[in-house]
């Protein structure tokens, strides 16, 4: 540290004047006065401990801008999402049942015979632009039930189509219905909640049963959270997303294509599209920290480290470094007064990502390995690119959930326990600890930053945010040091004037890969 400090560090002895005379009078040389050091990612070197985020961002996860107010696209595959949740069914598509639990619905016996033709509404709950799901857990940005922009248009004449049944309101499946699409009919109408059959964004499925489901009225519910009450407006699904204790939220009442059938002989099927992508914004920030002493403090030498200034420059640094950890880490998007503000990890994540609770007195493994079970669905994401970013409390705790090395629990030479710590590393010169989960390995880091606040752990997928420093038209915004802004010389006051300046800004997309636990 003291080595990369020294190499750095403009030299506080200057021997060029300021005032220097022109040399074959196009230039001059100033020395060390009125240059800018960039330190770019350097600066990260400093104190790394202390601010693990910044480290890991402008590292590996580092994109210039030349834009202080940027934007970027962030794209969904549609493939595994083909799915959508009956919400009325009809027999003739005049009458329809939207009670979804009604045990003596006519309507419910018609698919317990093969062959007999049924009426289906199908509706989603993510929007088919840029394929944008809820986040489980996440309150404030759920993507409700028939709400504008859902239509499941994926629905073609040919395809399989399984729904589930229970014995139970807001029961597992315990059977199931294929039925094959006949024809369908899109539902356009998105003003008001999907309260009744003719409101709401949705698809007319008119099709015929192919596998019937057990002939048994006990089973007249449909299994998951939809099959507790009926659909009234969308609140259901919305507290059923947000709010169930239930390891896959409303995965039970999801209705999935499960293929397609075609006559011999027949022509080519109907097709779709999505529209995978979508666009964000984010903003730069303008980080200032200056570093100022009299020329009477700088000439005196002191004991232990004769020079105050070159101590104080180093102590600015790490300044300079920790207010932008914690600024991306709790700051807040926006703009006041010409002021532009770039947006931290918690408040990102709490309004869009993945969100949970953890009290380290009562959370037990079960409940955690629930958690990583919604986070990391394969689906949408993966621990091989994501941190854990934890305070002191909960890295603690995940030490003693998962034990230590010598107290792991080995079943045999191939398995341990489902928490496991299984190894410490240095990466990007952090202790990182590995601890091995049924769903891969959990990479944590201790930031002492998120100690002393509701944030207990963050999880962050390092390829979906950057640190997108200003950068352009042969500017670059990124970490520099500005020597010598005041000076004797340049002011007439006895006194030298350092700054250290960063504009830059933090770029988060796909927040179902991040997630928050709170106390």
């Amino acid at each position: 540290m003291a080595d990369f400090i020294s190499s750095i560090t403009p030299n506080t002895n200057l021997n060029v004047a300021d005032t220097a005379t022109w040399s074959d009078g196009t230039s001059k040389d100033t020395g060390d006065l009125r240059r800018k050091f960039n330190f770019g990612t350097q600066v990260s070197e400093l104190a790394i401990s202390q601010d693990p985020f910044f480290r890991f961002v402008s590292k590996v996860a580092k994109k210039s801008t030349d834009d202080p107010s940027f934007k970027f696209t962030e794209k969904r595959g549609s493939w595994h999402k083909r799915y959508a949740y009956a919400t009325a069914f009809s027999a003739d598509n005049s009458t329809y049942v939207e009670d979804l639990e009604n045990a003596n619905a006519t309507q419910y016996d018609l698919f317990e015979t093969a062959g007999n033709t049924v009426y289906v509404k199908m509706a989603c709950d993510y929007k088919k632009s840029g394929n944008i799901q809820s986040a489980f857990g996440n309150t404030g940005s759920d993507v409700l039930l028939g709400d504008e922009g859902t239509q499941p248009a994926f629905f073609l004449p040919g395809q399989l189509v399984k729904i589930p049944w229970s014995t139970t309101t807001g029961g597992a499946p315990e059977s199931y219905t294929i039925m094959k699409v006949d024809e369908v009919t899109l539902q356009d109408e998105a003003t008001t909640p999907p309260t009744a059959h003719t409101h709401g964004e949705a698809a007319i499925l008119k099709a015929t049963v192919v596998h019937p489901k057990t002939a048994a009225t006990a089973l007249d519910f449909v299994a998951g959270p939809l099959g507790v009450a009926a659909p009234v407006g969308n609140a259901t699904a919305t507290s059923s997303i947000a709010g169930t204790t239930s390891t896959n939220g409303l995965e039970a009442s999801r209705c999935y294509v499960v293929g397609t059938a075609h006559a011999e002989g027949s022509g080519y099927p109907e097709t779709w599209f999505d529209q995978p992508y979508s666009t964000g914004f984010g903003l730069t920030q303008i980080f200032k920290t200056s570093c100022a002493m009299t020329n009477t403090a700088r000439a005196t030498v002191l004991k232990y480290e004769p020079n105050e200034w070159a101590r104080v420059w180093k102590e600015k640094l790490v300044e300079h470094k920790y207010d932008i950890e914690q600024s991306l880490l709790f700051g807040s998007q926006g703009t006041t007064d010409n002021v532009q503000y770039t947006q931290g990890a918690v408040d990102f994540i709490t309004n869009y990502g993945s969100t949970f609770s953890l009290a380290i007195a009562t959370k037990t493994a079960d409940d955690f390995l629930d958690d990583l079970s919604n986070y990391m669905d394969p689906r949408y994401n993966n621990t091989k690119a994501t941190v854990f970013f934890c305070n002191t409390r909960v890295y603690n705790w995940l030490h003693k959930l998962g034990g230590y090395f010598s107290n792991n629990l080995n079943i045999n030479s191939n398995f341990s326990a489902d928490l496991a710590v299984t190894g410490r590393k240095k990466v990007l010169g952090l202790d990182t600890t590995t601890i091995q989960t049924v769903y891969g390995d959990m990479n944590v880091v201790r930031n002492i930053h998120l100690d002393g606040t509701n944030v207990q752990m963050l999880g962050l997928n390092m390829k979906h945010c950057k640190y997108r420093p200003l950068v352009g038209n042969g500017v670059n915004r990124d970490t520099s040091v500005y020597v010598g802004v005041q000076t004797l010389e340049n002011s007439g006051v006895d006194r030298r004037v350092d700054l250290i300046l960063t504009e830059a800004g933090m770029e988060w997309s796909m927040p179902e890969t991040h997630a928050i636990w709170t106390a």
